[in-house]
């Protein structure tokens, strides 16, 4: 496992990345990936994005990164909140948007800097509020510690910190 989670260290550690994430609902439930290499016990469940390539907008980011994860074609819509995630040797600022509409199924996709053997993805699926507050709070992205029900989630605005 050490030298899987070296290739996540050797990609994004020790250095800031600015990334895109979107909050995408359906039926009352929010789009959710399991990422492997991740936390202390290698499971982390976040909404779906990635980092900005150079000359890459942020809308282009989303739409690029919920493909590749998810299989799904997005728009983004509103700007919700910026969320910085420190987690040593991990640091990313990360700018959150409502996804608008998307359309295609939900699959579990690839992550195009990580090897065939090492893929970070694990799981991709729709999950209510109920079951993401289940999960053990460090196998969780921290927007979800503070926040019942998704209406929270999408009231968030502004910085919102680690």
């Amino acid at each position: 496992m050490d030298a899987e989670k070296n290739e996540l260290i050797t990609l994004y550690g020790s250095r800031v990345r600015i990334r895109v994430c979107g909050i995408c609902i359906s039926d009352g439930q929010i789009l959710m990936i399991r990422h492997r290499f991740v936390g202390n016990e290698n499971i982390f469940w976040s909404p779906p994005g990635g980092g900005i390539q150079f000359g890459e907008s942020a809308q282009e980011t989303l739409r690029r990164e919920f493909l590749e994860e998810t299989g799904l074609v997005v728009e983004a819509g509103e700007m919700l909140f910026v969320n910085e995630f420190i987690e040593p040797p991990l640091h990313a600022v990360e700018l959150f948007f409502q996804i608008k509409t998307f359309s295609g199924s939900v699959r579990t996709g690839q992550d195009p800097e990580f090897s065939e053997a090492n893929q970070i993805i694990q799981e991709v699926r729709f999950m209510s509020m109920q079951e993401i507050k289940k999960l053990p709070v460090n196998h969780v992205h921290s927007l979800f510690r503070n926040f019942d029900t998704i209406d929270s989630v999408m009231a968030l605005r502004g910085y919102i910190g680690k």
